[in-house]
């Protein structure tokens, strides 16, 4: 047997149970890249699956884990060769696909792209798909044509992995970012990566009007449901907002105003089955956009060992910015 450690998940008839346990790499699942596993992250999506408050793995066993990074090992994939750095985010791993919370993973070689020059594989993991998501919110609203001087852009769940992110990318290309949390707490971490203005969770989670007052002109939200909906009724004439996140409700209770009487778009940020062109864009970008002094401020390093014990902290939203697990 060739073992090495994994985070394993397994289902039993009092529900799940994970742990840190040695695995076989005879049962890794079918890909044409064999990849040494060296830093995994923590995302919303990994706390639901390590603590099973939401039905986000679908097989078992189940290595959780939706992002790594790594150097390859073998690989009978035209793209990649022993000695590669890659990184991966999504398309199922740690749901469907045995996870990065191993020494070990094996993916089809699609999957992945490389490592951006210069770039750490803990900086990579420090940015996650939490980063990569808050890039591809940031292509979209660019895409749209909106710019700094236009006005602001509000940030919800600012203090969370996309959110901080989000506020520091924004901050840095000129924005003058409003930043929504629940944790007042985190006023001057916000400060400190760009934010302009602190707003309360409260302010965007009341009674959702048709049309509220105009106040900015792009949004980012993490949150979802009326956090969402009112975002929406505040951006001004011909905004966009990009929702990627749910932590709030996967329901939106808005009407049609916003859009046909002020000409809104809602933009929906999808980073698992991004293909590989939108994935390699924003993982330039975050290489050349990000702060790298800013986002030492927001990591936490765990060892593997101590991951599953973080699942709970994330949904009870105790976790600020990036957690990174050393693998």
């Amino acid at each position: 047997m060739t073992g090495f450690r994994a985070v394993v998940i397994e289902k039993t008839d009092a529900g799940q149970s994970v742990a840190l346990k040695p695995f076989d790499e005879a049962d890794l699942m079918a890909g044409d890249v064999t990849v040494r596993v060296s830093h995994s992250t923590l995302n919303y999506k990994d706390g639901l699956a390590l603590t099973g408050a939401a039905p986000v793995v679908r097989r078992f066993p189940m290595i959780p884990g939706i992002d790594f990074a790594g150097v390859v090992e073998s690989s009978s994939h035209d793209g990649f060769k022993p000695g590669d750095a890659v990184v991966l985010n999504g398309w199922g791993v740690g749901e469907t696909h045995l996870g990065g919370y191993a020494e070990k993973a094996r993916v089809p070689g699609d999957w992945l792209i490389a490592l951006p020059e210069g770039m750490a594989p803990e900086t990579a993991m420090a940015i996650g798909t939490a980063g990569y998501t808050a890039m591809l919110c940031v292509l979209a609203l660019e895409k749209h044509g909106l710019t700094p001087d236009m006005g602001p852009v509000l940030v919800t769940g600012a203090a969370g992995g996309v959110g901080s992110v989000a506020v520091a990318l924004l901050a840095k290309a000129g924005w003058e970012v409003i930043a929504s949390t629940g944790r007042a707490s985190e006023a001057a971490y916000l400060e400190g990566l760009g934010a302009s203005e602190i707003i309360a969770r409260d302010d965007l989670s009341g009674k959702v009007r048709p049309l509220g007052k105009e106040r900015w002109i792009a949004a980012v939200d993490c949150v979802g449901s009326t956090t969402l909906a009112n975002a929406l009724s505040m951006t001004r004439y011909g905004g966009a907002v990009a929702a990627c996140g749910l932590a709030g409700g996967m329901d939106l209770p808005s009407s049609v105003a916003p859009f046909i009487l002020r000409g809104i778009t809602l933009y929906g940020i999808d980073s698992v089955m991004a293909p590989r062109a939108r994935r390699e864009a924003a993982w330039a970008r975050l290489a050349s956009d990000l702060d790298p002094a800013l986002l030492s401020g927001m990591i936490k390093t765990v060892p593997l060992d101590e991951i599953v014990g973080q699942g709970q902290e994330i949904l009870d939203g105790k976790v600020r910015g990036r957690v990174v697990v050393e693998i």
